[in-house]
């Protein structure tokens, strides 16, 4: 005969069950909600940012143009540099917001995750308050293909994770390693075998209960993870990573802390350092016609494409442009293209140049980083993108590989 369960068993096996009866009733209720509540949310950041990068803009684009008037002698040289430098900073900041509010992978490149992992510390190092940070990078690090905006996304939503376990401090290790899964570990996870880069992400919190561990990764458990600090952001960034080809795998005890190991499957492309470029701006004499719905970005570009020795013609929505080049056509070299403006939008105007003259050049600018739609127009055969802000010798640069392009 069986033996009856203790009181303390029964009242164990209840707790329980009211744990999963109460994530199952919540994500009846509003798993959608969720949804729609974190994919409105990127949007509306995509629009501040988009705003926010039109007014760097503005700020780069004056400070290329008085830089011209001066040279490194001049008393006021260093403080022209420091500002471009913050405009610089602003602008890495927003590119990072915009791949927070990204859903899916747009930008996927060869990387060096050593260096994601360094980028996101410096942004998380300055919220960490009380956590003491430590971190060990492997040497020769193999190259993996990830959108990394996306892939900084996950790392600060783990770091963030960490935080809410450690309310009076602790410690945040860091690690990256090459590693080789065999089959039987690989199988586990539904993986290739083969050549992995693994993350470590470990924290020195109170660690999770094997009850809420199993529950971590399920958007609907988010909702009311959200509500509680347990479990931030982990089901978009167990998403992402499985987007990726790979796995996030937790280690937790009660009391002892709490792992995450990240899987990314290597490439066998090259990461390529980017290219350190001449400090000499590239100018020219062709004719631009530069279109922006915003006064702002009209003033200040066109004066840096005078500045560059081109010929400009300003419009300050699709209509306008459409209009121009029916009648300059064969005067204008390279449209230079906003994408978000109100009545036709850039896609449309781009059809509607291509229409006119098959060959048109044209060249793509937003505040907002690549993203779909932006990625559809490229693969309609527009010629290149700029984001904004751009300071002068970016769009000197930009503009003269469109124009020798055969």
């Amino acid at each position: 005969m069986d033996k009856k369960p203790t009181y303390e068993e029964l009242e164990q096996r209840i707790k329980e069950l009211e744990k999963k009866v109460a994530v199952y009733q919540e994500a009846r209720k509003s798993p959608r909600g969720y949804l729609e509540a974190v994919e409105s949310l990127g949007t509306i950041v995509g629009y501040i940012v988009h705003d926010i990068n039109n007014l760097l803009m503005g700020i780069q684009g004056h400070i290329s143009l008085m830089a011209l008037e001066i040279d490194a002698a001049h008393p006021h040289y260093e403080k022209f540099k420091s500002i471009e430098q913050y405009v610089q900073n602003g602008a890495d900041l927003t590119k990072r917001l915009l791949g927070f509010a990204k859903r899916g992978k747009y930008e996927v490149k060869p990387t060096d995750l050593n260096e994601i992992i360094r980028r996101s510390l410096d942004l998380f190092g300055k919220t960490k308050e009380n956590i003491t940070i430590n971190s060990k990078y492997q040497k020769d690090l193999w190259t993996v293909e990830v959108d990394q905006g996306q892939i900084e996304q996950v790392l600060l939503n783990l770091y963030l994770n960490a935080r809410q376990s450690m309310p009076d401090g602790g410690e945040l290790f860091l690690q990256t390693e090459n590693v080789t899964l065999g089959e039987e570990y690989a199988n586990q996870y539904h993986l290739e075998p083969g050549g992995y880069v693994k993350i470590s992400v470990t924290d020195t919190g109170g660690g999770m209960d094997p009850a809420i561990q199993q529950y971590i990764f399920d958007p609907l458990f988010s909702a009311i993870a959200l509500d509680t600090g347990t479990g931030l952001g982990l089901a978009p960034a167990n998403d992402i990573i499985k987007s990726h080809g790979g796995i996030i795998a937790v280690y937790s005890e009660k009391g002892a802390g709490t792992t995450f190991n990240i899987y990314l499957p290597v490439s066998e492309k090259e990461f390529i350092q980017e290219e350190e470029f001449a400090e000499e701006l590239s100018k020219g004499s062709e004719t631009v016609l530069l279109v922006d719905d915003e006064v702002m970005i009209i003033d200040v570009a066109s004066q840096l494409l005078e500045k560059l020795g081109y010929k400009v013609y300003t419009a300050a929505s699709g209509k306008e442009a459409i209009d121009i080049y029916k009648k300059q056509k064969d005067d204008i070299g390279i449209v230079i293209l906003d994408v978000i403006m109100p009545g036709m939008d850039g896609g449309e105007t781009y059809d509607r140049l291509k229409a006119i003259n098959l060959d048109v050049k044209v060249l793509l600018a937003s505040g907002y980083g690549i993203n779909r739609q932006i990625k559809d127009i490229l693969e309609r055969g527009c010629n290149g993108f700029i984001q904004k802000p751009f300071n002068m010798k970016q769009l000197s640069r930009k503009i003269r590989k469109v124009l020798d392009e055969k």
